[in-house]
């Protein structure tokens, strides 16, 4: 019984992925069956069972939220560009559909919206019921020829560096639902998976990196809906199998800012990279996943202190 639901799992995954991937193209029932592996009639009752909301309304949902992203992040693409790049058909059903769902305009929402709130209005960590991190605002060091600045933080220096990034396979474990500080949940994650690679001989330090990507923007969905995979980097011809799936992170250009924190800091991390470095760096966020890049092992820092780079993609303002 355990195996037919990783089974599952895995294949309602590689449809959410597959998803993800082609939000601009007309996606049928028969394609995403296929992709899924299950007959048309099957899967749809399938995705609706385990994803708690029809396929169509998870689609729907997906290119709103992505569109109201960009629509704050991207204020000088056109509406019509960000609805088409969604998979909207015309501005007419895509300015429908957003008001339906966020009770205002597209034009409306780009115009009440701050990126200072929304924090660069892309998928991250929830940031509810945080404190600001005391940090100075003024640059202690910043080197144009590395494209890196400095600053202090709660006094700690933290180093935040633009560059460019090599693609990575990875294999991953997902949850969908609330996370944002249940340490145990994640504990959980990472344990699944390291018990399928390692007897795979998949974790080899320090090639092996673990990774958390959020696929979200917590700002814009809702809690219940949230999706983050937990994943470990594996060389591209890697096969999976059971609740284990695998995706690609795109590489190019990314913003890598090194924190040192407690477990119930991450929001504030997060903050300070998207919501005070970013806008006055020159840089917007791109149409990329972020995610964050486990350093050190806890367990192992003299004050349990996690060290962890948060990547965020970026291109330059236009």
């Amino acid at each position: 019984m355990l195996f037919q639901v990783n089974e599952y799992r895995q294949r309602i995954n590689r449809v959410l992925d597959y998803i993800e991937k082609n939000l601009d193209k007309n996606l049928t029932l028969d394609e995403l069956a296929e992709v899924s592996c299950f007959s048309r009639y099957h899967f749809n009752r399938i995705f609706s069972a385990m994803m708690g909301e029809t396929l169509f309304q998870f689609i729907q949902r997906i290119r709103l939220e992505k569109a109201a992203a960009r629509l704050c992040g991207e204020k000088d693409v056109p509406v019509i560009d960000i609805a088409l790049d969604c998979g909207f058909g015309s501005s007419a059903s895509f300015a429908r559909r957003f008001k339906a769902g966020f009770g205002m305009t597209p034009t409306e929402w780009r115009r009440k919206s701050n990126i200072r709130q929304l924090e660069s209005n892309i998928s991250m960590p929830s940031r509810n019921n945080r404190k600001a991190f005391e940090y100075s605002r003024v640059y202690t060091q910043f080197s144009r020829t590395k494209n890196m600045w400095r600053y202090v933080m709660d006094k700690k220096e933290i180093k935040v560096e633009v560059k460019e990034v090599e693609p990575m396979t990875v294999v991953y474990v997902r949850h969908v639902g609330p996370y944002a500080g249940n340490a145990g949940l994640f504990e959980e994650l990472y344990g699944k998976l390291c018990k399928w690679a390692g007897p795979r001989d998949l974790i080899n330090p320090p090639e092996t990196k673990f990774l958390c990507i959020y696929h979200d923007n917590p700002d814009i969905t809702e809690e219940d809906k949230l999706r983050v995979s937990v994943c470990l980097t594996v060389p591209e011809g890697t096969e999976v199998s059971g609740e284990i799936g695998k995706t690609a992170i795109p590489g190019g250009k990314y913003a890598i800012g090194r924190f040192e924190i407690d477990p119930s800091e991450y929001g504030e991390a997060w903050q300070f990279l998207c919501g005070e470095w970013l806008p006055s760096s020159g840089y917007e966020p791109d149409d990329r996943p972020c995610f964050e890049l486990a350093v050190n092992d806890p367990r192992e820092h003299p004050e349990g202190k996690h060290i962890v780079d948060i990547y965020e993609p970026v291109r330059p303002l236009q």
